[in-house]
């Protein structure tokens, strides 16, 4: 496979899934080809092929490893002390992380719909199992009566989704600093559940 003029030969995987999430996100996964990926790495489209084997596999792969470094983030992340605590710590390390990542976030989320069955399942053990230890957060505060909440499962899908919510919105420079809308969100999150 013949590279194109300017290319060279440290062009490698990490390169064409950064250029693969910006694609993704800027215009939806099914309205990106495997040869404007090539194009925006500097490769002939071919060349892809020797990092993945099509794309549904470059975009389960996007968000698996998305899911994977959030997982292992959050079991970095000190959440001490009691349940509302731990919650309002959650809030500001999700609102901190997916600022950090929006394109990301975005192909995470949005694009799960193009995902085929067998990849779909994987990525939605990797999700459950993030959900759970919000859940778990929930749980403790309700069984210790700080927090009121009649459906913990139901409460973990809302507070993600508000707490994900802040990367349609936030944007670097705006009203709020970032420390502030952890601590604005931490609150809301509290409030949510009855704190």
């Amino acid at each position: 496979m013949a590279r194109r003029t300017g290319s060279h030969g440290e062009i490698t995987g990490p390169r064409i899934r950064a250029v693969a999430r910006a694609l993704f996100a800027r215009d939806g996964f099914a309205a990106v080809s495997m040869r404007q990926i090539a194009a925006g790495v500097g490769v002939q489209a071919g060349a892809l092929y020797l990092y993945t084997p099509d794309k549904q596999s470059l975009l389960f792969e996007l968000m698996r490893s998305h899911l994977e470094e959030l997982l292992a983030a959050l079991a970095a992340e000190p959440l001490p002390g009691p349940p509302a605590e731990r919650l309002a710590a959650f809030a500001r390390f999700h609102v901190r992380y997916h600022l950090d990542r929006p394109e990301e976030v975005f192909v995470a989320y949005m694009e799960l719909r193009n995902l085929n069955p067998e990849n779909f399942a994987a990525v939605e053990r990797l999700r459950h199992a993030y959900e759970d230890a919000l859940e778990e957060i929930l749980k403790a505060g309700v069984a210790a009566g700080v927090f009121r909440v009649p459906d913990t499962r139901l409460a973990t899908m809302a507070l993600i989704a508000m707490l994900t919510g802040v990367t349609q919105w936030y944007h670097e420079g705006g009203r709020l600093a970032r420390a502030e809308v952890e601590a604005i969100y931490a609150e809301m999150a509290l409030k949510a559940v009855g704190a």
